[in-house]
């Protein structure tokens, strides 16, 4: 019998549930996944603590790679036998699972290239670094970022496309190790904020003219410092709110502080399309397949160990990207 991890109320891991399920036989538009990997992500968290409001009881987790073992009616984008990888929203919430029925839409082909470890590990993360390089700002070579948690999953790889392209990369991070380790994978410069200024270092090594792109996924206490840390007409990119949300704020304070932009992007809306999402994973699997960017796994869980892994998660125990191997 297949095998996933439930939860029927919101909370701290200790309420998810690795338990028996009946997977049954795809409806139309439908396939029946046997999973290899499953992605551990921060957005798991906010599922499970009700930040991400989902009828209950639900599945948890929204990332993983497998095998194609049948398929519904009128499905056409995949075939039984095919390597597929996927990600999304609640389109594909119940990837905490051995096998599983799922819509085929979000179903994206993988190469050869690319090992399903490696595809679970990186295809939320990297589908985001993707559009993050790709969409949000035209960057030239000579641009500078800062980027928080510059030592997490979407960390090394934005480091590691950023410097593809040209940029200087400031990181900051928690701790030595996670610096060296964030220099490592394309970092020019690290801050550690646990004793640094992160606005005050950022002027240092910009000359005082800070930097072009801030990519925050800390929110609610880095906002201020992000803010601080960008050039005239700088872009804050809020992707996501580890710390808690961003208090509301006058958009007087934007002009204050030297006419910025903000923005708070979410990956759906970048995939959303098929062309678009053929175009970020081609170029992104290019890239991996190539070894230009190197994917860090560097956690591997069981699934019946989903209690923990998000313990870890939410302690900031973890560097690279984190898997459940089935």
């Amino acid at each position: 019998m297949a095998k996933a991890v439930r939860f029927y109320e919101t909370g701290g891991p200790e309420v998810l549930r690795y338990e028996d399920v009946e997977v049954g036989e795809p409806g139309p538009g439908e396939v029946r996944l046997r999973h290899v990997a499953v992605g551990l992500n921060y957005a798991d968290t906010y599922f499970r603590n009700g930040t991400y409001p989902i009828p209950l009881p639900n599945g948890m987790g929204v990332e993983a790679s497998g095998v194609v073992q049948a398929v519904g009616e009128g499905v056409t984008n995949v075939a039984v036998g095919d390597r597929v990888t996927y990600t999304g929203f609640l389109n594909t919430l119940g990837a905490y699972s051995t096998e599983r029925l799922i819509p085929a839409a979000p179903l994206i082909k993988l190469p050869e290239t690319i090992a399903f470890e490696t595809a679970a590990a990186m295809t939320m993360r990297g589908l985001t670094s993707s559009y993050l390089m790709r969409r949000i700002y035209d960057f030239k070579p000579g641009d500078s970022i800062l980027l928080h948690a510059a030592a997490g999953g979407v960390g090394l790889i934005v480091s590691q496309w950023a410097k593809l392209l040209g940029l200087t990369v400031i990181g900051t991070v928690s701790s030595d190790a996670k610096a060296e380790v964030a220099r490592a994978h394309g970092c020019d410069h690290t801050i550690n904020y646990s004793h640094e200024d992160v606005a005050k270092r950022v002027r240092e090594l910009t000359d005082g003219v800070g930097v072009n792109v801030v990519f925050d996924s800390v929110g609610k206490n880095t906002f201020m410092g992000s803010l601080d840390s960008l050039k005239r007409r700088g872009l804050l990119v809020c992707v996501g709110t580890a710390s808690g949300p961003i208090e509301g704020f006058n958009p007087q304070l934007l002009a204050m502080k030297g006419s910025l932009y903000m923005t708070r992007p979410a990956l759906a809306d970048y995939i959303a399309d098929p062309a678009e999402k053929a175009a970020l994973a081609g170029e992104l699997f290019d890239h991996v397949g190539s070894g230009r960017i190197k994917i860090e796994i560097n956690q591997h869980y069981a699934l019946q160990d989903a209690v923990q892994a998000h313990r870890d998660l939410e302690a900031r125990k973890t560097t690279g990207s984190s898997i459940f191997v089935i």
